[in-house]
């Protein structure tokens, strides 16, 4: 797995993805798209997608920080680290921690290295290479385990969380981000002369249905209830909280987030998205043509609103 973003990619319907966790070797596809995804050459959208989420990223960390009991984290592991802008992060929030960034994707590794070597972080930020959910026995103890939209690239959801949970130390807390809502970028009507209402709402529905295929792809994939807290409780941790953090980056939206858009919206229509609408194959078109004045690079009323929701447990 890889994505955070400690965000993978899956766009506006899923959150991004924090974490490698396995790396999709065996190439699975649902008719002509492909589940096999080459974090390393996603690293640098990876790396920018992260940093947009950079304040909701901390502000659940420090949620996470106060429930912990005295003196706090001292090792912290990261489940699919991604280019580690959120080891970094955690690093700062616990600052007596050991934060090991886990991932199955060598060039990603790298950047989380180098990251933690800019930011002076590099005597408590380590890296540990390694593929799951085999590998999770092998993690040693933490206080925390951040574990951000990575856990959906793992076929059986329900072991790997009952394989973190006996990686817990007394009064540890594994944190799970997963759901939320969708991220929106654009108004519901982009104007009379952009198409049918509702663009972004089509979209959702077309990649809620990729994201059940490419659930069932997983090796071992297990359908389970999204029930976080009832299945971190059936893990043997005691829940300790739901909460969702809301990014709000008002129209117009600065370059940064223009530019994660358009590779989203591409990667939208690399995945045939619009396919069976011509029309919203050519609003798509004109949205990711840079010299279009109703495009993403130029109108000014391109925002960036959605919510992350982190489910928690302690181990008592």
């Amino acid at each position: 797995m890889s994505p955070h973003g400690n965000s993978h990619t899956h766009d506006q319907s899923h959150g991004r993805s924090h974490g490698h966790t396995h790396g999709h070797s065996q190439g699975h596809t649902h008719g002509d798209e492909s589940f096999d995804f080459d974090w390393g050459v996603l690293s640098t959208q990876l790396e920018q997608e992260a940093e947009i989420r950079g304040p909701v990223y901390r502000q659940a960390a420090e949620w996470i920080n106060g429930l912990l009991p005295a003196p706090g984290a001292r090792r912290v592991l990261d489940i699919g680290s991604g280019p580690g802008v959120v080891a970094a992060l955690l690093a700062d929030v616990f600052p007596a921690a050991e934060v090991v960034a886990v991932d199955s994707t060598p060039e990603l590794l790298e950047h989380t290295t180098a990251r933690a070597e800019r930011l002076g972080l590099g005597g408590r930020v380590s890296t540990r290479l390694a593929e799951l959910p085999d590998a999770i026995p092998t993690l040693g103890e933490a206080d925390v385990i951040w574990a951000g939209n990575s856990l959906h690239h793992l076929g059986d959801q329900r072991a790997a969380l009952e394989g973190f949970a006996g990686r817990l130390r007394p009064g540890g807390v594994l944190a799970l981000l997963e759901g939320g809502l969708s991220a929106r970028h654009l108004p519901r009507d982009l104007g009379a002369d952009m198409g049918r209402p509702g663009l972004e709402a089509r979209f959702e529905a077309r990649l809620a249905e990729w994201f059940t295929a490419m659930r069932s792809e997983q090796p071992g994939a297990v359908r389970e209830t999204e029930d976080w807290p009832a299945l971190l409780a059936a893990a043997g941790l005691e829940p300790s909280g739901t909460r969702s953090f809301l990014l709000d980056v008002p129209a117009p939206a600065p370059p940064l987030v223009r530019e994660q858009l358009v590779r989203t919206f591409s990667r939208l229509r690399d995945k045939n998205l619009a396919e069976g609408a011509a029309d919203d194959q050519e609003i798509l078109d004109r949205l990711l043509d840079p010299e279009d004045p109703r495009g993403l690079l130029r109108r000014p009323d391109v925002f960036l609103l959605e919510v992350r929701t982190v489910h928690t447990a302690r181990k008592v």
